[in-house]
This record gives C-alpha cells, structure tokens and sequence, in this order.
C-alpha cells in the first residue's frame, strides 16, 4: 500500500484540478496492486467522494452548478447508482464489465472537446431532459456497479452534445459524482458488509488521506505544472492500459 499513497495523492490532485474525482484511475491502481476485488469500488468510491466534495463547495460558491438542470440527472442517476452498488456479482463479471468501462473512459478522454459559449436549446427542451436523464441513470449503474462516480462519462456526453460551457459542465460532473459516490457506496456496503470486509476497508484509510491532501491542493490551485491536455492523454493511456489487462487477464 506504501507505492499506493504517492499514486492515489498525485491522481487526486490532478483530477481535481479539472473537476474529476479520478474513479477510473483509483480503480486502475488498484487493479494493478490486486486489490481484493470486493474492496476496489468501496476504495475508489470513497476517494472519489473526498476529492470532490472540495470541488463541488468551490462550484457553488462561484455560482457554476446549473441546479434546473442539474437536478433531473442527478435525480436519475442516484438510484440507479445505488442499485448497481447493490446488485452482487463475481470477479470475473465485474473485471469484465470495469475492464470495458476502463476503455470506454479512456477513448473519451482522447476526444477534443469543442467549447462553446452558452446554453444549447436541446437540454432545456423536455425531450433533452428525458435523453441526458436516461444517459445519466445508465452511468449512474455502472458507476455503482464497479466503482466510478461517472463523470468521465458524462463530461464527454455533454461536451460532444454541446449542451453548455466547460465550466458548467465541470460544475454538473462534480456534483453527479459526489452524488453517485454517496449513493453507489451506501449500495456496496449493503452488498457487503462483513466484519472482515469493513476492517480491510479501514486499513486503506491512508489512502483517504491522501486524496483529501492532493484533492484539497488541486482543487485551490489548479494544474499549474502541467497542462491538462498533457495530463488528460497520460491518464488516457493508463487507463486504456489497465483495461486492456483486465479484459486479457493478468
């Protein structure tokens, strides 16, 4: 767990620069360590929860979070993040189904995003809001199911649709995922919650610590050493990686 800290501090510090809270890498981490299986999204999920919550205060108080819109989403996705947390599957559909979601992650943060500068019209219509809630409750499953809080998914969603400006987007991620953590954590531990299991879980607490200390920095000062294009494309291939070797086996 010793190479664990320096890694779980610097992913949480990067990806609360740009209003993520590293799901995707915390779980490649620990894929790559052979982490108890079981263990892996109770861990990632807790990480993603301490780095965003920094974020989310930081968003709200700029007056970023676009609730009338943020709303129905997170409304969506929570329950089905919870249900996903809940359902109970074995190693081999689980590494299956995050070694995909681990590609699929990747490719998206490839993807150039074009900005743009206002609200777009569909997301304010009603068939928009029935589409992004139907997308946000499919993420919000597979996020409870292996451990991410989603917004790898839905940032890229919403940037390809050009629904609104980054920052708004950035803004929307990061409560979807503190919410989605809240609800697809409270699922995992319903799952399971054997004594054994909760004392494992306790001993990477240190691993909390770290994110809290490089989610705390990252979301105050921001990417200054490195660019985020840079730090997107290198996470990219760490996590294509990691699921490429979960999907071909160790």
């Amino acid at each position: 767990m010793v190479y664990l800290i320096p890694a779980f501090l610097i992913t949480a510090f990067l990806y609360a620069s740009v209003g993520f809270g590293g799901g995707s890498t915390y779980n490649a981490l620990l894929i790559l360590y052979n982490i108890d299986y079981l263990l892996v999204p109770k861990i990632a999920l807790t990480c993603n929860l301490i780095v965003v919550a920094g974020g989310t205060i930081r968003y709200q108080l700029n007056n970023l979070i676009p609730w009338k819109k943020t709303l129905p989403i997170i409304l969506v996705s929570a329950p089905f993040a919870w249900l996903g947390g809940k359902i109970p599957i074995n190693k081999e559909l689980f590494l299956t189904i995050l070694g995909i979601s681990l590609l699929i992650s990747g490719i998206l943060l490839l993807i150039r995003k074009e900005e743009v500068q206002k609200f777009s019209k569909s997301i304010n219509s009603k068939i928009g809001i029935v589409i992004y809630s139907v997308v946000s409750g499919i993420i919000g499953f597979v996020s409870g199911l292996v451990g991410i809080g989603g917004g790898i998914f839905l940032s890229p969603a919403l940037h390809l649709s050009k629904a609104m400006p980054s920052m708004n987007i950035a803004a929307i991620s990061s409560v979807f995922i503190f919410v989605n953590s809240i609800a697809g954590l409270s699922g995992q531990f319903m799952k399971y919650n054997s004594s054994e299991l909760i004392s494992n879980y306790i001993e990477y607490s240190w691993l909390f610590l770290a994110v809290f200390i490089g989610g705390t920095i990252g979301t105050y000062l921001g990417i200054k050493t490195f660019h985020p294009v840079i730090v997107r494309r290198l996470t990219a291939i760490l996590v294509i990686y990691v699921g490429l070797r979960v999907l071909i086996g160790f």
